[in-house]
């Protein structure tokens, strides 16, 4: 699986996220395109501490998160049946435009921290390392970016 902080990954996700329109329709799920984007700055700002989640998780989820959690960085694309975590759900109409432009800032915030050694533990899954970072994020970009055809 590729990297969020290889630089030809991380140009491809940008240049694939160039091809999405405001009337991009999905392949499969509910949110329409100007969600999607919104929704997928989420999971980078998690990674960069800047957002914090509020769903608590119990014991028991906590254990089958900890078996799902190689599932985020494998080799393997992402099932489009993956459930959506409650605090990543976005319903509410999102402008198109400042969205994904707000996505491609978070974006490069990110990759430009591939050499960051001192992550923020996830609130679900715990410690990644950064090398598992950029493969799930990437992974998760891409989910999307396939979800609408790009």
């Amino acid at each position: 699986m590729q990297t969020l902080f290889d630089k030809k990954a991380h140009q491809e996700i940008l240049i694939r996220i160039d091809l999405l329109s405001e009337n991009s329709k999905p392949n499969w799920g509910e949110m329409d395109v100007a969600q999607m984007v919104k929704h997928c700055q989420m999971p980078l700002l998690v990674a960069t501490g800047k957002m914090e989640l509020s769903e608590k998780i119990g014991f028991f989820k906590k254990i089958v998160l900890k078996l799902y959690k190689p599932i985020l960085y494998n080799d393997k694309p992402w099932p489009e049946s993956v459930t959506t975590p409650k605090d990543f759900r976005v319903t509410e109409p999102q402008i198109f435009e400042t969205e994904r432009d707000h996505l491609k800032t978070t974006i490069n915030e990110f990759h430009d921290k591939a050499l960051n050694m001192h992550w923020p533990k996830h609130p679900y899954f715990g410690s990644f390392s950064t090398d598992q970072w950029g493969r799930m994020q990437y992974k998760h970009l891409d989910h999307h970016l396939r979800q609408f055809g790009v």
